[in-house]
């Protein structure tokens, strides 16, 4: 058998794509669209600095991000596999970070991959944004006996791995499946790790999508994109190291290159595989599904309370368990007291490490209500969402068990002096989007629509690579898909966070949350506590005046070491005043803001006075509010056009 290299060539690419053809394991692509930049600049020096720093870090993850420079700034990335040794994965790290300038001399944008690891830059924020272009493929030359067979197995591995990965944190799945008497297909995906769960999948059934035209039939093959990457073999070839391609095939030979994806030509192949015994099986076994389906379907409607009932009972936990885990809620244990009640710290017989809510009993909810918000929440899966692991209603206790999250609530460490060092502009700016991402989830994308009503620092949670996961869903209100707002006699929230609309009148919908988002933003560029104010002025308007006057940079949190990226610094700024404005229609949606966190530039209205605004200089209130009506300005980038009356 041979191994043979073949690139794929978009028109969108429009640049050229380089590959070392003596080996087969390095693929890469220098962009020729963003220019070059010359030796000794600003931007030379600042790529220098990235490839030191993603090469100290790579091993203590696996993944790293990172921004340069204030002017010129440089963008950088580097992820290895998980399934690989941290010492496999420096060494790939430290080949790559050579090899990059080495064969992309130069270029302000490149990009070099390898079996165990990955290495990208660019003068563009690129982070959290998919590319599904492809830049190269690898395929074995030997084709496999039974193409049908094959082709459907091959297809169920890829969509099964294909989800694991997009909902995994590592955005990493592997798995195998079989496909006849002596061998199974073996199969692998992975994403960059700052996708989202959508993006990852998008970006690997774009690539999955293209096995067909390069390699289809192929004994195994490699497709790899800017984002994503995928291989399958008839072996098993995921594990600690990576094996040995030599030993299991010759010495790989060249295809030239050929435009086998160019727009206007498109390849329609249709196979027919004759295998009597084969095809009559599989067609037995195809009927037998189909009826097992069909009479599946008929059933699922009388089982729908059969299926309430059980999801509610695998989620019950003993009470003596979650005593014996938390010590008898131990003081010791305790890791915080909410409006709800205090959360305590536990362990689990199996070692998992799980916090432990403990409603008082003046909480306000009934039993069905609880049961009903837990069914609900358990059901919500999302990376920027913590996860509800179960609850127990015993002797009076109402207490909910959630997955812990080692570095607790976002205010212990924002609002500290010490530990808030730990938060440089790179995290800041994660756990924005990421809380951005996990609201968008529950106004858009969830089952029903639901407003948290109680957003802010506290209910924001920090795993151990300081993702954030928003928390506490005891004030949700949950909507049908077509409804978007409500109103309530019971206003319960915190104030500072709460949208005039809901604090004054009770009125709540996804555009409340959003203000409460607002205020979160402004918490984090600044490192103020919108309470920590006088009666004076509040966090808003000390943001809106400084906004006004052009002295936007005064508002940064002076704990930020520079270099730090302005650009992203006024967006989150601008952002966040639109968010806080006195009327709900003028906010923005949560698919819009996303929309403008993910773009390196934005165009965006002009933010008006916010809610509850106050100012310590009332002499000058009337000239600052004037201007206000009539401000146009661009800042770094952010272009800001006129907000016309509705």
């Amino acid at each position: 058998m041979q191994f043979s290299l073949h690139f794929l060539l978009y028109f969108s690419l429009l640049s050229s794509i380089y590959a070392n053809l003596d080996d087969e394991e390095r693929y890469f692509f220098c962009n020729n669209n963003t220019g070059n930049y010359t030796n000794g600049s600003t931007y030379s020096q600042n790529v220098i600095t990235t490839l030191s720093s993603l090469t100290a870090n790579a091993s203590l993850t696996g993944f790293v991000t990172i921004a340069v420079g204030d002017s010129d700034t440089v963008y950088g990335l580097v992820q290895c596999r998980p399934d690989v040794s941290l010492s496999d994965c420096q060494a790939c790290v430290n080949t790559a970070a050579e090899d990059i300038t080495r064969f992309c001399p130069n270029k302000k944008e490149a990009m070099i991959g390898y079996n165990n690891c990955l290495l990208r830059y660019s003068d563009l924020r690129f982070f959290s944004t998919a590319s599904n272009s492809p830049i190269a493929a690898f395929y074995n030359t030997g084709t496999v006996n039974d193409a049908n067979v094959f082709d459907t197995q091959l297809a169920n591995l890829f969509r099964n791995i294909s989800i694991s990965a997009a909902w995994n944190a590592s955005k990493f799945a592997a798995g195998a499946i079989g496909y006849s008497q002596f061998s199974d297909i073996y199969g692998m995906v992975q994403c960059t790790r700052d996708l989202s769960e959508n993006d990852c999948s998008s970006c690997l059934q774009a690539i999955v999508g293209l096995i067909p035209q390069c390699c289809d039939q192929k004994q195994g093959a490699r497709i790899y994109a800017m984002s994503c990457g995928l291989r399958f073999e008839l072996y098993a070839f995921f594990s600690t190291s990576t094996p040995p391609i030599s030993g299991i095939w010759p010495p790989p030979s060249v295809s030239p290159v050929e435009p086998s994806l160019s727009p206007g030509r498109t390849t329609n192949t249709m196979v027919i595989v004759v295998v009597p015994v084969a095809a009559v099986s599989f067609l037995v076994i195809l009927v037998v599904g189909c009826c097992y389906l069909w009479r599946k379907a008929k059933k699922n409607a009388a089982e729908t309370q059969d299926d309430y009932e059980t999801t509610m009972e695998s989620l019950l936990v003993g009470l003596d368990t979650l005593k014996s885990a938390t010590a008898n809620f131990s003081v010791v244990n305790k890791l915080g007291q909410g409006g709800f009640g205090p959360v305590y710290k536990g362990k689990l017989m199996d070692g998992r490490e799980i916090a432990v809510k403990r409603l008082s009993s003046n909480s306000g909810q009934g039993l069905e209500e609880l049961k009903t918000e837990v069914l609900l929440v358990a059901k919500l899966l999302h990376r920027n969402l913590v996860k509800l692991l179960g609850f127990c209603l015993e002797e009076e206790e109402k207490l909910l068990v959630y997955e812990y999250l080692p570095n607790g609530s976002l205010d212990k460490i924002l609002f500290d002096q010490r530990k808030r060092l730990r938060l440089d502009w790179e995290r800041r700016y994660k756990i924005i989007v990421g809380i951005a991402r996990g609201l968008l989830y529950l106004h858009e994308d969830s089952q029903l629509r639901i407003i948290h009503r109680d957003l802010k620092a506290s209910n924001i949670l920090l795993d151990e690579q300081m993702n954030p996961k928003i928390s506490d869903f005891g004030l949700a209100k949950l909507f049908g898909e077509s409804q978007t707002q409500g109103n309530t006699n019971r206003i319960a929230g915190t104030y500072g966070y709460m949208a005039p609309e809901y604090a004054k009148n009770g009125y709540f919908s996804t555009r409340s949350d959003v203000y409460s988002f607002g205020m979160l933003v402004l918490e984090i560029v600044t490192g103020q506590k919108n309470s920590s104010f006088r009666n004076s002025i509040n966090l808003q308007s000390h943001a809106w005046l400084h906004w006004t006057s052009g002295t936007a940079e005064e508002l940064i949190d002076p704990v930020l070491a520079d270099p730090w990226p302005r650009s992203e610094a006024f967006k989150c700024i601008h952002i966040g005043l639109l968010c806080v404005q006195e009327t709900a229609a003028d906010r923005p949606s949560m698919s819009d803001i996303i929309s403008m966190l993910s773009s390196h530039s934005v165009t965006a209205p002009v933010p008006s006075r916010p809610a509850f605004f106050v100012t310590a200089e009332p002499a000058n209130d009337s000239g600052l509010l004037q201007s206000s009506d009539s401000i146009q300005r661009s800042v770094n980038e952010v272009t800001i056009s006129e907000l016309y009356p509705r």
